[in-house]
């Protein structure tokens, strides 16, 4: 005689891996300082358990706003992470999401469950709690990856740049020098750039012209099959 089927007892959670850039330093990531245990006092990315009542994504952008107060301007799910052991209170499952947004635009302030949020350096990030650092691994490979086929880099721009600010962007994402010369042609070449009618003065040189990302004309492109291609 077969034994009755044990009932699942698994919880579902989101975890978010938020990118942001600052003008000349490197790719940040967003963490927040756990007041709650396990792993009180300890650095982890913004996330928490799924209401009944709510989807994945409504779950994700509630806690980025609960623990960080923030609200991305480029959300996706990520993977889905559901080793057993990676919490130790439960059987939990994240489905885990990359975001990216603009510090500038972002003011930080921690509530609900976390102590405080900070940006921290990819270079210089502190230990992290339950698998998350395997998980942020996953969302730079993707942002690393994806970077060079959609214009989401200009997510973490200011509204107004100058070309200089996209190259280091990019140089700093992919994590190695580029080809400036090829880069600004082929950038150009798209016809995705406004030029402005104001500049930024950079160091002794020339000030630079400013420019915006079309966000229309991409999507208009984009809708006729256009391939956004950086290598």
């Amino acid at each position: 005689m077969e034994s009755p089927k044990k009932l699942q007892d698994i919880k579902v959670a989101v975890d978010a891996v938020i990118f942001g850039y600052f003008d000349k330093k490197d790719l940040q990531i967003l963490l927040i300082k756990r007041n709650i245990e396990p792993f009180k006092g300890g650095w982890a990315l913004p996330g928490g358990l799924v209401l009944d009542d709510e989807s994945v994504d409504d779950a994700v952008k509630r806690e980025l706003y609960e623990e960080a107060g923030i609200k991305p301007d480029f959300l996706e799910q990520l993977y889905t992470f559901g080793n057993l052991g990676r919490d130790p209170r439960n059987r939990v499952v994240s489905v885990a999401y990359l975001g990216l947004v603009n510090p500038s635009y972002h003011e930080l302030f921690a509530d609900s469950d976390a102590e405080d949020a900070q940006w921290f350096s990819i270079n210089k990030l502190p230990s992290v709690a339950f698998d998350h650092k395997t998980i942020i691994e996953a969302a730079l490979k993707r942002l690393r990856t994806k970077i060079q086929y959609q214009p989401i880099g200009f997510n973490l721009l200011n509204e107004e740049f100058p070309f200089s600010d996209l190259e280091n962007l990019y140089k700093t994402i992919v994590g190695q020098e580029i080809d400036r010369r090829n880069f600004r042609k082929k950038i150009m070449s798209y016809g995705l750039l406004n030029e402005t009618n104001n500049v930024k003065k950079e160091g002794s040189g020339r000030p630079g012209k400013l420019f915006t990302f079309n966000k229309e004309k991409y999507k208009e492109l984009e809708e006729q099959g256009f391939y956004f291609e950086i290598k």
